[in-house]
């Protein structure tokens, strides 16, 4: 497709199915990333499609302006590509009436939380968008963003942008209003709900006691838990779909055909009818939580660890390698099923082959680089509980030390281990302070030592259990002197025997 072509627009000749303009907007999303356009967009497009509303999106961005600049000149349209090895499908969702970015212009974000208009306020910050310590869980008011917000002016943080905006509604009359989290946080509406609270109640001369009592009459927080791979854009993606659209769209956004969205029916304001689009709603959003959170997103960090130690770019080369098959089946079935409540209804073997197809999603070509990203933040949800509850019942979680292990080799390796280039391109906020640690260790012991007691990078619970620490720097010297075939070979022999001897 030339870059002569013309551009998606509602006035643009290309062969989509373009859906009307929504009549208003009734939620704000903070967070205009690809997952949002790819997942919550998706369903309310569904839902306007089946019952119409006032339910368009405001999207607003963190701190980028590429995606709302393509979204403006593009009248808010971009296409999602659905990608199987059986072939790519195109929708243009078209719920979106505006877009902005928050860091640019965060006084519009208080506005339009204190918009009656407004609704819903859902949220896809990442873990790290949440200005929490992951020690305490509780707000970080040592982070200078939140201690800026807290003396006041345009808010920057996302926890200060909803409390400063809550405060405007509250102060406008007080609509009701829910806050929807979006992200792989555990109850992540009691935990937003609780952060926005530390927030108000460290407000001075007793600040925040209005706004307190509006959220206790009219803001609710319910949980949920969203499951959809979405790989990043790439150039080749943009000129495949813009040769299927027949006119070119700067910002498409690839996906998997599998998507869930399990969600609290709790809304003080009214809701779309996101069931259209699949949705469940439900009072067991925690066991949906687990069974994602572990059963996914644990099993996929060991594979894309594994897999960048390999040398290998995607997360589908990963899992066809047999040794990294065995261990993630291995770290399911004995690891993190046994800490899973699973929810009523759900087939946990079927769940478990849709996640081996998922992975296996050659078209997809999910980055073993992406996937390792900010595990500092995604381990720290993933892994302790599964973690502690093995080791309370006397038993050693092997693969998921091989997990942590495999995380510190690719992010921090010891001095003369290279992990290679897919490791390197991993980004996470804690390189830099778990390179120093690793910089001066003596063995894997020494840093293992160092990273889970000392920075409590996994929490406190975990931080006193020597055995583990132990056999993770175990792990982290085999991966250095043997290599990492041969840490996944010990890793899942040891496991194996655990299991056979009936132990799980």
């Amino acid at each position: 497709m030339s870059i002569q072509a013309p551009t998606l627009g509602r006035m643009s000749p290309g062969t989509a199915s373009l859906p009307a303009s929504p009549s208003g907007a009734g939620i704000l999303h903070l967070g205009l990333g690809s997952f949002h356009r790819a997942h919550q967009a998706v369903y309310t497009a569904a839902a306007l499609q089946s019952t119409g509303g006032d339910w368009g999106i405001i999207g607003v961005a963190s701190r980028s302006r590429a995606v709302v600049d393509a979204m403006h000149a593009q009248d808010f349209l971009y296409s999602v590509a659905t990608i199987s090895p059986s072939g790519t499908s195109l929708t243009v969702p078209g719920v979106h009436t505006d877009a902005f970015v928050g860091a640019a212009q965060p006084e519009r974000v208080v506005a339009h939380l204190a918009d009656p208009g407004i609704r819903i306020v859902t949220l896809t910050v990442t873990e790290n968008g949440y200005s929490y310590s992951a020690a305490t869980q509780r707000l970080d008011l040592d982070d200078p963003a939140v201690q800026a917000d807290l003396r006041g002016g345009a808010p920057r943080s996302t926890i200060g942008q909803l409390a400063r905006g809550l405060q405007a509604r509250a102060t406008a009359g007080g609509a009701p209003l829910s806050v929807l989290s979006c992200d792989n946080l555990s109850a992540n509406g009691a935990h937003t709900e609780k952060l926005v609270r530390e927030f108000l109640d460290a407000l001075p001369r007793g600040e925040g006691a209005d706004t307190l009592a509006f959220l206790d009459q009219s803001v609710s927080f319910p949980s949920s838990m969203v499951d959809r791979i979405v790989p990043s854009t790439t150039a080749q993606l943009r000129e495949q779909v813009s040769t299927l659209l027949g006119v070119r769209d700067e910002v498409p956004v690839p996906a998997e055909p599998f998507t869930m969205w399990a969600i609290e029916d709790r809304f003080a304001g009214g809701r779309p009818s996101w069931e259209a689009g699949g949705a469940v709603f439900t009072n067991e959003v925690g066991r949906y939580e687990q069974m994602k959170v572990r059963l996914l997103n644990g099993t996929h960090s060991l594979i894309a660890y594994l897999g960048a130690l390999r040398g290998v770019a995607t997360i589908p080369e990963a899992i066809r390698l047999d040794e990294i098959e065995d261990a993630a089946r291995t770290i399911l079935r004995g690891e993190y099923e046994p800490s899973v409540d699973v929810p009523s209804g759900v087939d946990i073997r079927e769940y478990e082959s849709q996640l081996f197809e998922r992975w296996g999603n050659t078209a997809l070509g999910h980055r073993t680089s992406q996937v390792g990203t900010d595990g500092s933040v995604k381990l720290r949800q993933r892994i302790p509980e599964p973690a502690l509850l093995a080791l309370r019942e006397g038993e050693m979680p092997h693969l998921i030390a091989l997990t942590v292990a495999g995380y510190l080799s690719c992010l921090a390796p010891l001095p003369g281990f290279d992990p290679g280039l897919h490791a390197a391109a991993m980004t996470d906020a804690a390189r830099e302070r778990l390179a120093a640690l690793a910089a001066t260790a003596r063995h894997g012991r020494d840093l293992a030592e160092r990273v889970i007691a000392g920075l409590q990078l996994f929490g406190d619970e975990l931080a006193g259990q020597d055995a583990f620490i132990t056999r993770v720097g175990e792990l982290i010297d085999i991966i250095r002197g043997p290599g990492i075939d041969a840490a996944i070979s010990d890793a899942v022999s040891a496991s194996h025997t655990i299991m056979k001897e009936g132990r799980r």
